[in-house]
Protein backbone atom coordinates (compact mmCIF):
# COMPACT_ATOMS: atom_id res chain seq x y z
CA UNK A 1 0.00 0.00 0.00
CA UNK A 2 1.25 3.47 -0.87
CA UNK A 3 2.64 5.38 2.12
CA UNK A 4 0.44 8.22 3.33
CA UNK A 5 2.11 11.13 5.12
CA UNK A 6 0.99 11.94 8.66
CA UNK A 7 -0.66 15.22 7.63
CA UNK A 8 -3.06 13.29 5.37
CA UNK A 9 -3.37 10.16 7.46
CA UNK A 10 -4.42 12.08 10.57
CA UNK A 11 -6.45 14.78 8.87
CA UNK A 12 -9.59 15.60 10.94
CA UNK A 13 -12.68 13.79 9.66
CA UNK A 14 -15.29 15.38 11.94
CA UNK A 15 -15.71 18.61 13.90
CA UNK A 16 -14.59 17.02 17.18
CA UNK A 17 -11.12 16.31 15.76
CA UNK A 18 -10.48 19.92 14.64
CA UNK A 19 -7.85 21.50 16.91
CA UNK A 20 -7.63 25.13 17.93
CA UNK A 21 -10.67 26.43 16.02
CA UNK A 22 -13.46 25.99 18.56
CA UNK A 23 -15.06 29.33 17.65
CA UNK A 24 -15.47 28.27 14.02
CA UNK A 25 -16.62 24.73 14.83
CA UNK A 26 -19.24 25.93 17.33
CA UNK A 27 -20.76 28.41 14.89
CA UNK A 28 -20.93 25.92 12.01
CA UNK A 29 -22.44 23.15 14.15
CA UNK A 30 -25.08 25.51 15.51
CA UNK A 31 -25.88 26.78 12.00
CA UNK A 32 -26.43 23.20 10.78
CA UNK A 33 -28.55 22.32 13.82
CA UNK A 34 -30.72 25.42 13.35
CA UNK A 35 -30.99 25.09 9.57
CA UNK A 36 -29.29 28.48 9.07
CA UNK A 37 -26.54 27.44 6.65
CA UNK A 38 -25.28 30.31 4.48
CA UNK A 39 -24.77 29.96 0.72
CA UNK A 40 -21.17 31.29 0.82
CA UNK A 41 -18.37 30.99 3.39
CA UNK A 42 -14.90 32.51 3.55
CA UNK A 43 -12.29 30.72 5.68
CA UNK A 44 -9.18 32.86 6.21
CA UNK A 45 -6.09 32.29 8.31
CA UNK A 46 -2.45 31.07 8.32
CA UNK A 47 -1.39 27.95 6.45
CA UNK A 48 -1.99 24.52 7.92
CA UNK A 49 -4.57 25.49 10.56
CA UNK A 50 -7.50 23.49 9.15
CA UNK A 51 -9.32 25.67 6.60
CA UNK A 52 -9.64 23.04 3.86
CA UNK A 53 -10.22 20.27 6.40
CA UNK A 54 -13.15 22.17 7.93
CA UNK A 55 -14.49 22.85 4.42
CA UNK A 56 -14.51 19.11 3.72
CA UNK A 57 -16.10 18.30 7.07
CA UNK A 58 -18.80 20.92 6.41
CA UNK A 59 -19.40 19.36 2.99
CA UNK A 60 -19.83 15.92 4.60
CA UNK A 61 -22.11 17.37 7.29
CA UNK A 62 -24.40 18.87 4.63
CA UNK A 63 -24.35 15.92 2.20
CA UNK A 64 -24.27 13.00 4.64
CA UNK A 65 -27.08 10.55 3.94
CA UNK A 66 -28.08 10.91 7.62
CA UNK A 67 -27.96 14.68 7.49
CA UNK A 68 -27.70 17.54 7.35
CA UNK A 69 -25.99 16.81 10.65
CA UNK A 70 -23.19 18.28 12.73
CA UNK A 71 -21.80 14.76 13.17
CA UNK A 72 -21.35 13.17 9.72
CA UNK A 73 -21.18 9.38 9.82
CA UNK A 74 -18.10 8.99 7.57
CA UNK A 75 -19.58 5.65 6.52
CA UNK A 76 -22.16 6.47 3.84
CA UNK A 77 -21.22 6.69 0.18
CA UNK A 78 -21.35 10.50 0.13
CA UNK A 79 -19.04 10.85 3.17
CA UNK A 80 -16.54 8.35 1.79
CA UNK A 81 -16.48 10.02 -1.63
CA UNK A 82 -15.84 13.43 -0.07
CA UNK A 83 -13.10 11.98 2.14
CA UNK A 84 -11.44 10.38 -0.90
CA UNK A 85 -11.90 13.55 -2.95
CA UNK A 86 -13.89 11.64 -5.57
CA UNK A 87 -17.35 13.14 -5.09
CA UNK A 88 -19.07 14.44 -8.22
CA UNK A 89 -20.90 17.07 -6.18
CA UNK A 90 -18.04 18.49 -4.11
CA UNK A 91 -15.50 20.28 -6.30
CA UNK A 92 -12.16 21.41 -4.90
CA UNK A 93 -10.68 24.11 -7.14
CA UNK A 94 -7.20 25.59 -6.91
CA UNK A 95 -7.60 29.35 -7.19
CA UNK A 96 -3.99 29.81 -8.27
CA UNK A 97 -4.32 27.68 -11.44
CA UNK A 98 -7.97 28.53 -12.20
CA UNK A 99 -7.81 32.25 -11.69
CA UNK A 100 -9.05 33.62 -14.99
CA UNK A 101 -12.44 34.84 -16.14
CA UNK A 102 -12.91 31.86 -18.48
CA UNK A 103 -12.75 29.36 -15.60
CA UNK A 104 -15.26 31.39 -13.59
CA UNK A 105 -17.63 31.61 -16.57
CA UNK A 106 -17.48 27.81 -16.85
CA UNK A 107 -18.21 27.53 -13.13
CA UNK A 108 -21.24 29.83 -13.55
CA UNK A 109 -22.63 27.57 -16.24
CA UNK A 110 -22.11 24.40 -14.18
CA UNK A 111 -23.84 25.68 -11.02
CA UNK A 112 -27.17 25.64 -12.88
CA UNK A 113 -27.22 21.83 -12.92
CA UNK A 114 -28.56 19.87 -9.96
CA UNK A 115 -26.27 17.66 -7.84
CA UNK A 116 -25.64 14.16 -9.18
CA UNK A 117 -26.37 12.23 -5.97
CA UNK A 118 -26.02 14.59 -3.01
CA UNK A 119 -28.13 17.21 -1.34
CA UNK A 120 -25.86 20.13 -2.29
CA UNK A 121 -23.37 20.94 -5.00
CA UNK A 122 -20.42 22.47 -3.11
CA UNK A 123 -17.51 24.42 -4.59
CA UNK A 124 -14.38 24.70 -2.43
CA UNK A 125 -11.99 27.28 -3.92
CA UNK A 126 -8.59 27.25 -2.23
CA UNK A 127 -6.35 30.35 -2.27
CA UNK A 128 -9.26 32.34 -3.65
CA UNK A 129 -7.31 35.60 -3.37
CA UNK A 130 -5.37 34.49 -6.50
CA UNK A 131 -8.40 35.09 -8.74
CA UNK A 132 -8.11 38.06 -11.06
CA UNK A 133 -10.32 41.14 -10.68
CA UNK A 134 -12.35 40.27 -13.81
CA UNK A 135 -12.86 36.74 -12.42
CA UNK A 136 -14.13 38.15 -9.12
CA UNK A 137 -16.47 40.49 -10.97
CA UNK A 138 -17.81 37.60 -13.01
CA UNK A 139 -18.50 35.67 -9.81
CA UNK A 140 -20.36 38.46 -8.01
CA UNK A 141 -23.93 37.88 -9.23
CA UNK A 142 -23.76 34.09 -8.91
CA UNK A 143 -22.25 34.42 -5.45
CA UNK A 144 -25.01 36.78 -4.29
CA UNK A 145 -27.94 34.71 -5.60
CA UNK A 146 -26.79 31.15 -6.31
CA UNK A 147 -29.24 28.30 -6.94
CA UNK A 148 -30.62 26.79 -3.73
CA UNK A 149 -28.58 23.62 -4.24
CA UNK A 150 -25.18 25.42 -4.47
CA UNK A 151 -22.83 26.39 -1.63
CA UNK A 152 -19.48 28.16 -2.05
CA UNK A 153 -16.63 27.72 0.44
CA UNK A 154 -13.59 29.93 -0.12
CA UNK A 155 -10.26 29.48 1.66
CA UNK A 156 -7.41 32.00 1.73
CA UNK A 157 -4.29 32.96 3.64
CA UNK A 158 -4.57 36.60 2.52
CA UNK A 159 -8.09 37.86 3.05
CA UNK A 160 -7.00 41.49 2.61
CA UNK A 161 -6.52 40.80 -1.12
CA UNK A 162 -10.16 39.82 -1.60
CA UNK A 163 -12.48 42.59 -2.88
CA UNK A 164 -14.95 43.95 -0.35
CA UNK A 165 -17.79 43.14 -2.77
CA UNK A 166 -16.94 39.45 -2.37
CA UNK A 167 -16.46 39.69 1.40
CA UNK A 168 -19.88 41.28 1.85
CA UNK A 169 -21.54 38.28 0.18
CA UNK A 170 -19.87 35.68 2.42
CA UNK A 171 -19.93 34.61 6.03
CA UNK A 172 -16.33 35.19 7.09
CA UNK A 173 -14.51 32.95 9.59
CA UNK A 174 -11.04 33.79 10.86
CA UNK A 175 -8.92 30.74 11.65
CA UNK A 176 -6.24 31.19 14.31
CA UNK A 177 -2.79 29.77 14.80
CA UNK A 178 -3.09 26.59 16.82
CA UNK A 179 -1.76 26.87 20.41
CA UNK A 180 1.47 25.04 21.14
CA UNK A 181 -0.10 22.76 23.76
CA UNK A 182 -2.76 21.54 21.30
CA UNK A 183 -0.16 20.76 18.66
CA UNK A 184 1.92 18.87 21.25
CA UNK A 185 -1.18 16.90 22.29
CA UNK A 186 -1.95 16.02 18.67
CA UNK A 187 1.63 14.93 17.97
CA UNK A 188 1.58 12.82 21.14
CA UNK A 189 -1.59 11.11 19.90
CA UNK A 190 0.01 10.49 16.51
CA UNK A 191 3.12 9.03 18.19
CA UNK A 192 0.95 6.72 20.32
CA UNK A 193 -1.01 5.42 17.33
CA UNK A 194 2.13 4.94 15.24
CA UNK A 195 4.05 3.19 18.02
CA UNK A 196 6.71 5.89 18.22
CA UNK A 197 8.75 6.56 21.38
CA UNK A 198 9.56 10.23 21.85
CA UNK A 199 9.91 12.57 24.85
CA UNK A 200 7.54 15.47 25.58
CA UNK A 201 10.36 18.00 25.21
CA UNK A 202 11.19 16.66 21.74
CA UNK A 203 7.51 16.95 20.78
CA UNK A 204 7.53 20.55 22.01
CA UNK A 205 10.54 21.31 19.81
CA UNK A 206 8.74 19.90 16.78
CA UNK A 207 5.58 21.85 17.65
CA UNK A 208 7.58 25.08 18.03
CA UNK A 209 9.14 24.53 14.61
CA UNK A 210 5.61 24.26 13.16
CA UNK A 211 4.92 27.89 14.16
CA UNK A 212 1.23 27.38 14.92
CA UNK A 213 0.55 25.19 11.89
CA UNK A 214 -0.69 21.65 12.56
CA UNK A 215 0.13 20.50 9.03
CA UNK A 216 3.68 21.88 9.22
CA UNK A 217 4.21 20.26 12.62
CA UNK A 218 3.02 16.88 11.36
CA UNK A 219 5.23 17.19 8.28
CA UNK A 220 8.25 17.98 10.47
CA UNK A 221 7.38 15.00 12.67
CA UNK A 222 7.35 12.84 9.53
CA UNK A 223 10.82 14.12 8.69
CA UNK A 224 12.14 13.35 12.17
CA UNK A 225 10.72 9.80 12.01
CA UNK A 226 12.47 9.29 8.68
CA UNK A 227 15.72 10.45 10.28
CA UNK A 228 15.58 8.61 13.62
CA UNK A 229 13.12 5.75 13.22
CA UNK A 230 10.48 4.76 15.77
CA UNK A 231 12.68 5.31 18.85
CA UNK A 232 13.44 9.03 18.77
CA UNK A 233 15.97 10.59 21.15
CA UNK A 234 16.16 14.30 21.98
CA UNK A 235 19.53 14.51 20.27
CA UNK A 236 17.97 13.12 17.08
CA UNK A 237 15.40 15.92 17.03
CA UNK A 238 18.07 18.54 17.70
CA UNK A 239 20.22 17.25 14.87
CA UNK A 240 17.34 16.76 12.44
CA UNK A 241 15.90 20.24 13.02
CA UNK A 242 19.23 22.01 13.44
CA UNK A 243 18.51 22.93 17.05
CA UNK A 244 22.07 22.69 18.30
CA UNK A 245 21.99 26.46 18.79
CA UNK A 246 19.49 26.08 21.65
CA UNK A 247 22.13 25.04 24.17
CA UNK A 248 24.02 28.29 23.56
CA UNK A 249 21.01 30.56 24.15
CA UNK A 250 20.81 30.32 27.93
CA UNK A 251 24.60 30.45 28.30
CA UNK A 252 24.85 33.56 26.15
CA UNK A 253 21.89 35.36 27.73
CA UNK A 254 23.20 34.53 31.20
CA UNK A 255 26.56 36.06 30.29
CA UNK A 256 24.80 39.19 29.00
CA UNK A 257 22.67 39.55 32.13
CA UNK A 258 25.79 39.21 34.31
CA UNK A 259 27.69 41.75 32.17
CA UNK A 260 30.42 39.27 31.22
CA UNK A 261 31.40 40.54 27.79
CA UNK A 262 34.41 38.23 27.50
CA UNK A 263 32.23 35.17 28.16
CA UNK A 264 29.75 36.39 25.54
CA UNK A 265 32.48 36.47 22.88
CA UNK A 266 33.75 33.01 23.84
CA UNK A 267 30.22 31.54 23.60
CA UNK A 268 29.66 33.14 20.20
CA UNK A 269 33.01 31.80 19.03
CA UNK A 270 32.05 28.29 20.14
CA UNK A 271 28.68 28.54 18.38
CA UNK A 272 30.33 29.80 15.20
CA UNK A 273 32.87 26.97 15.16
CA UNK A 274 30.02 24.49 15.72
CA UNK A 275 28.67 25.56 12.33
CA UNK A 276 25.63 27.48 13.56
CA UNK A 277 24.27 30.03 11.10
CA UNK A 278 24.60 33.43 12.77
CA UNK A 279 21.48 34.88 11.16
CA UNK A 280 19.39 31.94 12.34
CA UNK A 281 20.98 32.25 15.79
CA UNK A 282 20.08 35.94 15.92
CA UNK A 283 16.40 35.14 15.38
CA UNK A 284 16.55 32.55 18.15
CA UNK A 285 18.23 35.07 20.44
CA UNK A 286 15.57 37.65 19.66
CA UNK A 287 12.83 35.19 20.51
CA UNK A 288 14.66 34.10 23.68
CA UNK A 289 14.84 37.65 25.07
CA UNK A 290 11.20 38.15 24.10
CA UNK A 291 10.33 35.06 26.14
CA UNK A 292 12.39 36.34 29.08
CA UNK A 293 10.47 39.62 29.03
CA UNK A 294 7.10 37.88 28.78
CA UNK A 295 7.90 35.59 31.69
CA UNK A 296 9.17 38.55 33.74
CA UNK A 297 5.98 40.54 33.18
CA UNK A 298 3.45 37.71 33.41
CA UNK A 299 5.14 35.04 35.47
CA UNK A 300 1.88 33.50 36.67
CA UNK A 301 0.38 33.48 33.20
CA UNK A 302 3.42 32.23 31.30
CA UNK A 303 1.59 29.07 30.26
CA UNK A 304 -0.72 31.22 28.11
CA UNK A 305 2.17 32.03 25.77
CA UNK A 306 3.47 29.63 23.17
CA UNK A 307 6.46 28.64 25.29
CA UNK A 308 7.24 25.02 26.06
CA UNK A 309 6.37 24.19 29.68
CA UNK A 310 9.81 22.80 30.51
CA UNK A 311 11.42 26.08 29.40
CA UNK A 312 9.22 28.36 31.50
CA UNK A 313 10.93 27.52 34.80
CA UNK A 314 14.38 28.03 33.29
CA UNK A 315 13.25 31.39 31.91
CA UNK A 316 11.78 32.41 35.27
CA UNK A 317 15.02 31.55 37.08
CA UNK A 318 17.02 33.62 34.63
CA UNK A 319 14.64 36.58 34.57
CA UNK A 320 14.24 36.95 38.33
CA UNK A 321 17.66 38.54 38.80
CA UNK A 322 17.14 41.33 36.26
CA UNK A 323 14.65 44.19 36.08
CA UNK A 324 11.87 44.41 33.55
CA UNK A 325 13.27 47.73 32.27
CA UNK A 326 16.66 46.16 31.56
CA UNK A 327 15.14 43.20 29.71
CA UNK A 328 13.02 45.58 27.67
CA UNK A 329 16.11 47.61 26.76
CA UNK A 330 17.93 44.43 25.64
CA UNK A 331 14.97 43.46 23.44
CA UNK A 332 14.75 46.96 22.00
CA UNK A 333 18.44 46.82 21.06
CA UNK A 334 17.98 43.47 19.29
CA UNK A 335 14.91 44.71 17.40
CA UNK A 336 16.56 48.01 16.44
CA UNK A 337 19.66 46.23 15.11
CA UNK A 338 17.78 43.48 13.26
CA UNK A 339 17.65 45.31 9.92
CA UNK A 340 21.34 46.23 10.00
CA UNK A 341 22.26 42.70 11.04
CA UNK A 342 20.25 41.16 8.20
CA UNK A 343 22.02 43.38 5.65
CA UNK A 344 25.48 42.92 7.13
CA UNK A 345 28.12 41.13 5.07
CA UNK A 346 29.83 40.04 8.30
CA UNK A 347 27.01 38.71 10.49
CA UNK A 348 29.38 37.19 13.03
CA UNK A 349 31.18 40.46 13.75
CA UNK A 350 27.94 42.41 13.74
CA UNK A 351 26.43 40.02 16.28
CA UNK A 352 29.54 40.33 18.45
CA UNK A 353 29.23 44.13 18.53
CA UNK A 354 25.53 43.92 19.43
CA UNK A 355 26.12 41.42 22.23
CA UNK A 356 29.04 43.41 23.66
CA UNK A 357 26.86 46.53 23.63
CA UNK A 358 24.20 44.65 25.59
CA UNK A 359 26.74 43.20 28.02
CA UNK A 360 28.12 46.65 28.90
CA UNK A 361 24.66 48.19 29.35
CA UNK A 362 24.22 49.33 32.93
CA UNK A 363 21.21 47.72 34.66
CA UNK A 364 18.22 50.05 34.62
CA UNK A 365 16.54 50.79 37.93
CA UNK A 366 12.72 51.04 37.84
CA UNK A 367 11.42 54.61 38.30
CA UNK A 368 9.34 53.54 41.28
CA UNK A 369 12.46 52.22 42.98
CA UNK A 370 14.28 55.46 42.19
CA UNK A 371 11.54 57.54 43.80
CA UNK A 372 11.42 55.19 46.79
CA UNK A 373 15.18 55.59 47.26
CA UNK A 374 14.86 59.39 47.09
CA UNK A 375 12.15 59.27 49.77
CA UNK A 376 14.41 57.17 51.97
CA UNK A 377 17.18 59.71 51.38
CA UNK A 378 14.89 62.50 52.58
CA UNK A 379 14.05 60.60 55.76
CA UNK A 380 17.75 60.12 56.50
CA UNK A 381 18.45 63.81 56.00
CA UNK A 382 15.53 64.79 58.23
CA UNK A 383 16.81 62.54 61.00
CA UNK A 384 20.32 63.99 60.70
CA UNK A 385 21.85 60.81 59.22
CA UNK A 386 24.34 60.91 56.31
CA UNK A 387 22.63 61.26 52.94
CA UNK A 388 24.39 58.26 51.43
CA UNK A 389 25.89 55.48 53.52
CA UNK A 390 27.52 53.75 50.54
CA UNK A 391 31.03 54.29 49.25
CA UNK A 392 29.91 55.45 45.82
CA UNK A 393 28.86 58.98 46.89
CA UNK A 394 29.92 61.69 49.31
CA UNK A 395 27.97 62.14 52.53
CA UNK A 396 26.13 65.37 53.21
CA UNK A 397 27.42 67.21 56.25
CA UNK A 398 24.09 68.77 57.20
CA UNK A 399 20.66 69.73 55.99
CA UNK A 400 18.09 68.08 53.82
CA UNK A 401 17.84 68.06 50.02
CA UNK A 402 15.36 66.93 47.46
CA UNK A 403 14.68 67.35 43.76
CA UNK A 404 11.54 67.81 41.73
CA UNK A 405 12.04 66.32 38.28
CA UNK A 406 9.85 67.33 35.39
CA UNK A 407 9.70 65.20 32.21
CA UNK A 408 7.60 66.92 29.54
CA UNK A 409 4.07 67.47 30.86
CA UNK A 410 4.41 64.83 33.59
CA UNK A 411 5.58 66.06 37.00
CA UNK A 412 7.05 63.64 39.54
CA UNK A 413 7.20 65.45 42.86
CA UNK A 414 9.53 63.08 44.64
CA UNK A 415 9.72 65.03 47.89
CA UNK A 416 6.71 67.35 48.39
CA UNK A 417 7.37 70.09 50.92
CA UNK A 418 4.62 71.94 52.75
CA UNK A 419 5.10 75.69 52.55
CA UNK A 420 3.94 78.35 54.96
CA UNK A 421 1.46 80.99 53.83
CA UNK A 422 2.96 83.64 51.56
CA UNK A 423 3.93 86.85 53.29
CA UNK A 424 2.78 90.19 51.96
CA UNK A 425 5.38 92.95 51.51
CA UNK A 426 5.48 95.31 54.51
CA UNK A 427 4.28 98.87 54.18
CA UNK A 428 7.55 100.21 55.60
CA UNK A 429 10.51 98.25 54.35
CA UNK A 430 12.96 97.55 57.13
CA UNK A 431 16.45 98.93 56.85
CA UNK A 432 17.86 95.87 58.62
CA UNK A 433 19.44 93.90 55.77
CA UNK A 434 18.83 90.47 57.31
CA UNK A 435 15.19 91.22 57.99
CA UNK A 436 14.86 92.79 54.55
CA UNK A 437 16.37 89.67 52.98
CA UNK A 438 13.91 87.35 54.74
CA UNK A 439 10.89 89.50 53.87
CA UNK A 440 11.98 89.85 50.24
CA UNK A 441 12.52 86.08 49.92
CA UNK A 442 8.98 85.45 51.16
CA UNK A 443 7.64 87.91 48.62
CA UNK A 444 9.61 86.29 45.78
CA UNK A 445 8.24 82.94 46.84
CA UNK A 446 4.71 84.32 46.59
CA UNK A 447 5.34 85.76 43.11
CA UNK A 448 7.51 83.00 41.61
CA UNK A 449 7.97 79.81 43.71
CA UNK A 450 10.40 78.19 41.25
CA UNK A 451 12.65 81.26 41.24
CA UNK A 452 12.41 81.50 45.04
CA UNK A 453 13.77 77.98 45.35
CA UNK A 454 17.03 79.26 43.87
CA UNK A 455 17.27 82.21 46.28
CA UNK A 456 18.10 80.33 49.50
CA UNK A 457 21.70 81.55 49.43
CA UNK A 458 20.90 85.21 48.61
CA UNK A 459 22.26 88.04 50.79
CA UNK A 460 21.31 91.75 50.68
CA UNK A 461 24.57 93.68 50.24
CA UNK A 462 22.97 97.12 50.13
CA UNK A 463 19.72 98.91 49.40
CA UNK A 464 20.17 102.59 48.63
CA UNK A 465 17.82 104.90 46.75
CA UNK A 466 16.46 102.83 43.84
CA UNK A 467 19.35 100.35 43.69
CA UNK A 468 19.23 96.91 45.31
CA UNK A 469 22.50 94.98 45.45
CA UNK A 470 22.27 91.25 46.21
CA UNK A 471 25.02 88.68 46.48
CA UNK A 472 25.53 84.93 46.22
CA UNK A 473 28.51 82.71 47.12
CA UNK A 474 31.01 82.67 44.28
CA UNK A 475 30.55 78.92 43.85
CA UNK A 476 26.74 79.09 43.90
CA UNK A 477 25.38 76.57 41.38
CA UNK A 478 22.62 78.87 40.08
CA UNK A 479 24.67 82.09 40.00
CA UNK A 480 25.11 82.25 36.22
CA UNK A 481 21.45 81.45 35.62
CA UNK A 482 20.28 84.22 37.96
CA UNK A 483 22.69 86.73 36.44
CA UNK A 484 21.78 85.99 32.84
CA UNK A 485 18.28 84.52 32.72
CA UNK A 486 16.50 85.54 35.90
CA UNK A 487 17.77 89.08 36.51
CA UNK A 488 14.92 90.78 34.65
CA UNK A 489 12.32 88.75 36.55
CA UNK A 490 13.98 89.59 39.88
CA UNK A 491 14.16 93.27 39.02
CA UNK A 492 10.45 93.28 38.18
CA UNK A 493 9.55 91.52 41.45
CA UNK A 494 11.78 93.91 43.44
CA UNK A 495 9.96 96.86 41.84
CA UNK A 496 6.62 95.48 42.97
CA UNK A 497 8.04 94.81 46.43
CA UNK A 498 9.41 98.33 46.92
CA UNK A 499 6.50 99.84 44.91
CA UNK A 500 8.88 101.78 42.66
CA UNK A 501 11.27 101.11 39.79
CA UNK A 502 14.39 99.40 41.06
CA UNK A 503 17.82 98.73 39.59
CA UNK A 504 19.22 95.31 40.52
CA UNK A 505 22.89 94.46 40.91
CA UNK A 506 24.10 90.87 41.44
CA UNK A 507 27.50 90.19 43.01
CA UNK A 508 29.56 87.09 43.72
CA UNK A 509 30.53 87.12 47.41
CA UNK A 510 33.81 85.92 48.85
CA UNK A 511 34.61 85.03 52.47
CA UNK A 512 36.47 88.34 52.99
CA UNK A 513 33.58 90.60 51.94
CA UNK A 514 31.74 92.34 54.76
CA UNK A 515 32.02 92.17 58.51
CA UNK A 516 31.53 89.44 61.00
CA UNK A 517 27.79 89.27 60.47
CA UNK A 518 28.32 89.14 56.76
CA UNK A 519 30.87 86.38 57.17
CA UNK A 520 28.46 84.42 59.31
CA UNK A 521 25.65 84.86 56.81
CA UNK A 522 27.85 83.93 53.92
CA UNK A 523 29.19 80.97 55.86
CA UNK A 524 25.62 79.71 56.17
CA UNK A 525 25.02 80.41 52.47
CA UNK A 526 28.16 78.45 51.65
CA UNK A 527 26.92 75.48 53.68
CA UNK A 528 23.56 75.61 51.92
CA UNK A 529 25.30 75.74 48.56
CA UNK A 530 27.49 72.76 49.49
CA UNK A 531 24.41 70.77 50.44
CA UNK A 532 22.76 71.60 47.11
CA UNK A 533 25.92 70.66 45.29
CA UNK A 534 25.98 67.36 47.16
CA UNK A 535 22.34 66.73 46.27
CA UNK A 536 23.02 67.32 42.60
CA UNK A 537 25.75 64.69 42.70
CA UNK A 538 23.57 62.00 44.26
CA UNK A 539 23.83 58.84 42.06
CA UNK A 540 20.12 58.20 42.35
CA UNK A 541 19.34 61.66 40.92
CA UNK A 542 21.80 61.08 38.10
CA UNK A 543 20.00 57.84 37.24
CA UNK A 544 16.73 59.76 37.02
CA UNK A 545 18.33 62.31 34.70
CA UNK A 546 19.82 59.52 32.55
CA UNK A 547 16.50 57.70 32.27
CA UNK A 548 14.52 60.85 31.42
CA UNK A 549 16.53 62.77 28.80
CA UNK A 550 14.20 65.80 28.91
CA UNK A 551 14.13 66.01 32.69
CA UNK A 552 15.49 69.04 34.54
CA UNK A 553 16.04 69.98 38.16
CA UNK A 554 13.38 72.51 39.08
CA UNK A 555 14.37 73.24 42.67
CA UNK A 556 16.47 71.98 45.56
CA UNK A 557 15.19 72.75 49.06
CA UNK A 558 17.43 72.82 52.11
CA UNK A 559 16.28 72.60 55.73
CA UNK A 560 18.15 75.60 57.14
CA UNK A 561 16.85 74.88 60.65
CA UNK A 562 19.28 71.96 60.78
CA UNK A 563 22.14 74.29 59.89
CA UNK A 564 21.20 76.97 62.42
CA UNK A 565 20.94 74.39 65.17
Amino acid sequence: MEYQVLARKFRPQNFEEVAGQSHVVKTLRNAIAQGRVAHAFLFSGPRGVGKTSVARILSKALNCEKGPTSTPCNECANCKEITNNSSLDVHEIDGASNRGIDEIRELRENVKFAPASSRYKIYIIDEVHMLTDPAFNALLKTLEEPPAHVIFIFATTESHKIPSTILSRCQCYDFRRIPLREIIANLGLVASKEGITISPIALSWIAEAGDGSMRDSQSIFDQVISFAGLDIKDADVEESLGLAARKYLFNLSDAVLNQKAASCLLILEEAYLAGIDMKYFYQMLLKHFRNLLLVKIAADGSSSFDIAAEQIEKLKNQAQKISRETLQRYLEILIAEEGNFRRSQEPRMKLETIIVKMAYLEPIMPLGEILSTIENLEKKLQSGLPANSGSSARQSSAGESSADVTDGAAHANALPVKEKAHANPPADVSTDLKELRDTLKKYIKKENPILAAKMDSVEIVSCEDACLTIGFPSNFIFLDEIRNEQKEKLEHIAGKFFQKNMTLKIEALSAENGGANGNKARSQASIVNDIKYEAMRQPILQKVMDELPDARVVEIKVNTNKINS
